[in-house]
């Protein structure tokens, strides 16, 4: 299917860009800083404000092994369990989140990463699924999170095009009819260099689905460029204030910025329009400082027009400029002073209009 459908919001092109603030982790583990972060999503223009729905034994186990630490990332040394116990948001909030996204007007859905957050999910009846980059290959959830029914959102950090076609043909296979593909580069901030937004064109095509970007860059350059290219979703990391010190503060949007990309996209969205060719509405009283002919000395009847009295200058109340050729040698049907806009009325050939000059259709208009 070329669009999805969460809430009764209609999402795919031609629709309004659907815009998800994800909190992660900028909680902070404090209930109600989630609770301003919702509120503050839907102040800044979010539709949607999204969570993640793990524990760190569902993600990992507690080993402090070389393996289990991180390398060259954002949290370079930490241990992957002690990380993902610091960010992860407590099940018991969820439903009192969403009870707060119902009220203000947001969409609230999450990432699941294993059985028991998508049972944990559907219980709380939440209108949409996510897939994280880091997921996108976990055939077993992919099959699960299809089995609901509900849309699903699948981000594509790291996976090959075949990689991708096995995600879509798997979700397609266990039932999941709707589903839409975030162009994602899974880098802690990514740099805008490596985000290859033309891939979002190519992903539409290739799918047949809504795209859209899921942007770790930092600003929000990326995601109003993304939606020039046809992303009907953009998802980005939104806090409070970056001076938290949670895992995700370094690459999230603060709430004037957030409300900045919204704007941007809104504005970039609009700019898209239709293919159009001609005068705009707001063009016609431009259309004025166009050229056209005009006498630009006074010509007594009779006389020639010649290049020395008559000009194609602006503003556009003559002749088309097309004509110009077509009047010199003639001569003046009467006295014509200088600045009068020329029109074929003043023209004749000898004592006659020249053959055709007055035929419909050839007064030529000025723009």
């Amino acid at each position: 299917m070329s669009f999805i459908e969460i809430n009764g919001r209609r999402i795919g092109p031609d629709c309004p860009v659907y815009i998800i603030a994800e909190m992660s982790a900028n909680h902070g583990q404090n209930f109600d800083q989630a609770v301003d972060l919702v509120k503050a999503a839907k102040v800044c223009g979010a539709d949607a404000v999204k969570l993640q729905t793990y524990t760190p034994d569902t993600l990992t186990i507690d080993c402090d092994s070389e393996c289990f630490r991180i390398q060259g990332t954002l949290w370079d040394g930490r241990n992957l369990y002690e990380l993902y116990k610091e960010a992860f948001t407590p099940w018991e909030w969820r439903p009192k989140l969403k009870r707060v996204a119902d009220e203000v007007g947001l969409d609230l859905f999450s990432t699941p990463f294993d059985d028991s957050a998508v049972d944990f999910l559907e219980a709380m009846g939440v209108p949409a699924h996510k897939i994280a980059s880091f997921e996108n290959c976990n055939i077993a959830l992919l099959r699960r999170v299809a089995r609901t029914g509900k849309p699903i959102i699948a981000s594509t950090g790291m996976a090959t095009l075949a990689e991708m076609d096995e995600l879509v043909q798997t979700i397609h296979a266990a039932g999941g009819e709707q589903l839409a593909l975030l162009k994602c580069t899974s880098a802690y901030p990514a740099p805008p260099e490596e985000m290859n937004l033309r891939t979002i064109p190519h992903l539409a095509c290739a799918f047949d689905v809504p795209v859209g970007l899921s942007d770790h860059t930092l600003g929000s350059a990326v995601a109003v460029a993304a939606v020039s290219l046809g992303a009907c979703i953009i998802e980005k990391h939104f806090t409070l204030s970056r001076e938290s010190t949670g895992p995700d503060s370094a690459f999230s949007l603060e709430p004037h910025e957030f409300k900045a990309m919204v704007d941007g996209v809104r504005m970039a969205e609009s700019a898209l329009g239709e293919v159009h060719y001609g005068l705009s509405p707001a063009e016609e009283k431009s259309r004025g400082f166009r050229r056209s002919l005009f006498i630009v000395e006074d010509v007594k009847a009779g006389e020639v027009l010649t290049r020395r009295n008559v000009r194609s200058i602006r503003p556009a109340d003559g002749l088309h400029p097309r004509y110009l050729d077509k009047v010199l040698g003639c001569c003046a049907a009467h006295d014509i002073l200088r600045g009068t806009p020329l029109v074929w009325e003043m023209v004749r050939q000898g004592n006659a209009v020249p053959s055709g000059f007055a035929q419909k259709g050839l007064n030529g208009s000025p723009g």
